[in-house]
């Protein structure tokens, strides 16, 4: 008779938590100012309201939005205040700052509002070592949601996974 092969990580209370599972509600992308001024460093008003009511700003459509300028221009406040007006209909929403800025916050939001109510006193292992395109942020910030619900948490995956934290006995 052939031995059975079991699946012990299967068999085990271990639950998994994913960031990637808040991918898609996270993408963030970014509006440069830079690119509504003249020569990248001028801001001319007229022109820079010309600019942003033609331009085409569907690639926003359900996204969270950055609005940085990547040259030493001083800008003021009206132009970030323009364009956030033009996007408030179209993207999910709106912030000035760096782009991983904007991304970290944009985690945090959606963190704070997830339900971690199915991990309680459960082990859970934030899943690790997928996608690089969650920010190191999110790890710390589940981390602090978690600590609230679970009895143990861990990083990486249930088969190979690094201890972080353990409710005291």
């Amino acid at each position: 008779m052939e031995p059975i092969i079991r699946n012990r990580v299967a068999e085990s209370p271990i639950e998994v938590f994913n960031l990637e599972d808040f991918q898609e509600d996270a993408r963030v992308v970014d509006v440069d100012l830079a690119a509504f001024l003249d020569g990248g460093f001028i801001l001319r008003e007229k022109a820079f309201r010309d600019q942003v009511k033609a331009h085409d700003w569907s690639f926003a459509e359900g996204r969270h939005v950055a609005i940085h300028c990547t040259t030493d221009a001083i800008i003021a406040p009206w132009a970030y205040m323009l364009i956030a007006a033009r996007l408030s209909d179209v993207a999910a929403s709106v912030q000035v700052g760096p782009l991983d800025t904007v991304r970290s916050m944009v985690w945090s939001r959606l963190l704070a509002a997830a339900d971690f109510s199915r991990f309680d006193d459960r082990i859970v292992v934030i899943k690790g070592c997928g996608n690089r395109n969650v920010p190191e942020t999110a790890y710390a910030e589940a981390t602090l949601h978690l600590q609230r619900v679970a009895r143990k948490i861990m990083y990486g995956e249930p088969c190979s996974s690094v201890p972080v934290w353990r409710r005291p006995a």
